[in-house]
């Protein structure tokens, strides 16, 4: 891969060149008539085999497809037929059962937070061609038992199984509280709380034993939770939203791991100790030993223990232990092997994202890889050739290539060299898997892979790229820039079309620049490129850098930026800004930037500290001081308000707009459940107190995506307008 640090010496390709018989973009190309649409496949759901795959036609059919020839085996139900009291039902989505012999059909699809989905949910039996509902309401997280005799599922935060031989409904809890279905009471079972859901990342909060023989769940108690609460304006009288929201040094809800036998209809609660200011973020089924395995993390973040559970009296014994001076990362990258007590998992512990093999009986890990470049994922773990799939970073940071190594770690070996992005999903024996490959100017290809490399085109997006050359666009290029300290950073820069080197152009940023985040890639379709392809045609240059903070390029450069959140991030976007205003092509007075949540966050930190270089910035949905975000995301970074009050205070928006001396835009979502609409009105408090000039939008009972019908037009519509009038 090609970089420069003089981008200006950059030879352009013929492509680049201005044409008058170009089409130009226009805001309803992007956000009506989605002018440019990119073909996709969705992935496929692998059946057992392996050789064979599903999914659901044009017509509604779901149909057995097999890998290697691409064709139809069998039609195995046209959903568009399925009916239920004499009703037809329209099917949102499907899952088999472990054998293939039933469906889940979901229908009625509900969204409530970030990742819950609320369904009306049926069983349909494909041998006898016989449906059933699990229950006349809808649900949530129904799943089958890994015997296929249970569904379970929770419904107003009790848990309970349906058993598809009796027929009858059992509830495995009872005390569940329950107001609304995004307002949960203060006892939770089997469904995450809000800040668990958000940060943690997961809302299934229960596990079937790999014996089907106990369900393991969690109970959260939040009744010491404080509540937020926001207006929706949908009435005469506006209606009040509340839920229980932790903010940074706030409490949290306790949590308690219990374990539910079918058998004897007893519960077990398990010994996690007798803290309770503590987190779950994981619970884990090791199949080898049918055992439960519980992740333990303290509130600083920094010390995870994973404990095995004894199910019959809930005793546990710990079998893992991870310290970081800073935090240690929960993600899914573990695999708990079918044929050993062991699980593959990955960790930051030698400074870089690497995998380790952990064996439970010895308590001891061995490094399967090693160097400075990081493991992003995890693809899978086939026992029987004793081989890892994972995707690396080895190349280059902003390349993603899938390698296999041997459990021992020996045999290394890079499957897809090609420079670029490559987005894998693997079959069920490892036997295929589908390579979305594309680069930073290249769209997607979707190819289906074969062990043997015997390679089938799927979709090769030609119809977009026939579009785009009837368009008036540029290419965007990589390049590196050094911040103060002279550690080079990455981004991607995007020029007019008719760039000529006698001009000056206005310039502006995008960054997101939250931890471990990464904007600059080599892979096509980067956030609002189309957008940026406007404003380049409108004699903008665009350009986004990674600054100091964002991942994939150790940890030390990642959490550097611990307990002052918002502090070398923006230093590193002034010095960007600082650059290019030395460069002979860029108007150093019309320098903008601007983000979105963090994103939003750091641009009007840049344009307050950086009054002398920031003509400009857009700060949409921003955190303005952490105190107001949420406790698990925040103190991971920066500990408590009440142990880190300095680095709060001092990296604050809200107290620094005494600085601003350049034209602001603040737009937020009046219902934004994330990032509370309180950050841009004590903001605008701030503002106006200092009789600081501003501009503002909040968009009525939107959340932190601000979209729906035709608010994302109107929205790119005032940013457009406001940086063309502003910078």
């Amino acid at each position: 891969m090609r970089y420069t640090i003089f981008i200006f010496c950059l030879v352009f390709t013929s492509f680049q060149l201005c044409s008058q018989n170009k089409k130009e973009i226009f805001l309803e190309d992007i956000f009506v008539k989605n002018t440019f649409k990119q073909d996709a496949v969705a992935g496929f759901r692998s059946m057992q085999d392996g050789r064979y795959y599903t999914e659901i036609n044009g017509e509604g059919v779901l149909q057995k497809v097999n890998f290697e020839t691409g064709k139809i085996e069998s039609n195995i139900l046209n959903l568009k037929d399925v009916k239920y009291n004499n009703k037809a039902l329209k099917i949102d989505d499907y899952t088999f059962n472990n054998n293939e012999t039933k469906l889940l059909l979901f229908t009625e699809s509900e969204n409530i937070y970030r990742r819950s989905v609320l369904h009306k949910v049926y069983v349909y039996d494909l041998n006898t061609q016989k449906i059933e509902q699990i229950k006349n309401e809808k649900i949530l997280h129904p799943d089958f038992s890994p015997q296929s005799d249970k569904v379970a599922y929770v419904f107003q935060n009790n848990i309970y199984y349906y058993d598809l031989t009796s027929h009858e409904t059992v509830p495995v809890t009872e005390d569940g509280t329950y107001v609304s279905a995004d307002n949960a009471g203060n006892i939770i079972n089997g469904n995450c709380d809000w800040v668990y859901e958000e940060e943690f990342e997961f809302t299934k909060a229960y596990e079937w034993s790999e014996k089907g023989d106990f369900i393991a769940y969690y109970h959260f108690d939040q009744t010491e939770v404080p509540e937020f609460n926001f207006t929706v304006y949908d009435k005469l009288y506006p209606t009040q939203y509340k839920y229980k929201y932790p903010k940074a040094g706030e409490k949290n809800s306790v949590v308690t791991i219990k374990i539910y036998h079918i058998e004897d209809e007893k519960t077990v609660i398990c010994d996690i100790g007798d803290e309770s200011d503590i987190y779950v973020p994981r619970i884990k089924i090791n199949p080898f030993n049918n055992t439960l395995v519980i992740y333990k993390l303290n509130r600083l973040q920094n010390h995870l223990e994973l404990n095995q559970v004894n199910a019959r009296n809930g005793k546990t014994k710990m079998i893992y232990n991870e310290t970081n001076k800073y935090f240690v990362e929960i993600n899914d990258n573990i695999t708990f092997l079918q044929n050993r007590n062991a699980f593959v998992y990955t960790s930051e512990k030698d400074g870089f994202n690497h995998i380790y093999i952990h064996d439970i009986d010895s308590a001891s890990s061995l490094q399967l890889t090693k160097g400075n470049w990081e493991v992003t994922e995890i693809n899978g773990v086939d026992e029987k050739s004793s081989t890892i799939y994972f995707m690396s970073t080895e190349v280059s940071p902003l390349d993603r290539q899938l390698y296999t190594i041997s459990l021992d770690g020996n045999q290394k070996t890079c499957i897809t060299p090609e420079p670029g992005w490559h987005d894998i999903t693997y079959n069920s024996d490892f036997t295929f898997f589908l390579d979305k490959y594309s680069m930073i100017n290249q769209p997607p290809t979707y190819t289906l892979v074969s062990k043997d490399k015997g390679k089938r085109v799927l979709k090769d997006n030609t119809d977009l790229k026939n579009k785009m050359s009837e368009y008036n666009l540029s290419d965007f290029e990589l390049f590196k820039v050094p911040n103060n300290d002279g550690v080079l950073l990455n981004g991607w820069l995007l020029k007019p079309s008719n760039f000529s080197e006698e001009n000056q152009y206005p310039l502006l940023m995008f960054q997101y620049s939250g931890p471990g985040s990464q904007q600059v890639m080599n892979q096509f379709s980067i956030g609002n490129m189309w957008w940026y392809q406007m404003l380049a045609q409108n004699g903008y240059i665009i350009v986004c850098v990674d600054g100091t903070g964002t991942g994939f390029r150790g940890e030390e450069f990642k959490k550097k930026t611990y307990l002052q959140l918002g502090k070398y991030e923006s230093d590193d976007q002034i010095a960007v800004a600082k650059y290019f205003a030395q460069q002979p092509n860029i108007d150093s007075t019309r320098i903008g930037i601007w983000g979105w949540s963090y994103g939003g966050y750091m641009s009007s930190i840049c344009l307050l500290k950086g009054a002398d270089i920031f003509k400009t910035a857009i700060a949409v949905a921003p955190v303005t001081n952490w105190r107001y975000y949420d406790n698990i995301y925040t103190e991971r970074y920066m500990r408590t308000p009440q142990e880190n009050p300095k680095g709060y205070d001092d990296n604050s928006p809200v107290n620094m707009v005494n600085k601003l001396n350049g034209n602001y835009l603040l737009i937020h979502g009046s219902a934004d459940d994330n990032v509370h609409l309180q950050n841009t009105m004590m903001m605008i408090d701030a503002l106006v107190k200092s009789n600081k000039d501003f501009d503002s939008e909040i968009y009525p009972n939107k959340n932190h995506g601000i979209g729906g019908g035709m608010t994302r037009l109107q929205l790119y519509r005032k940013m457009t307008n406001f940086l063309l009038e502003k910078l």
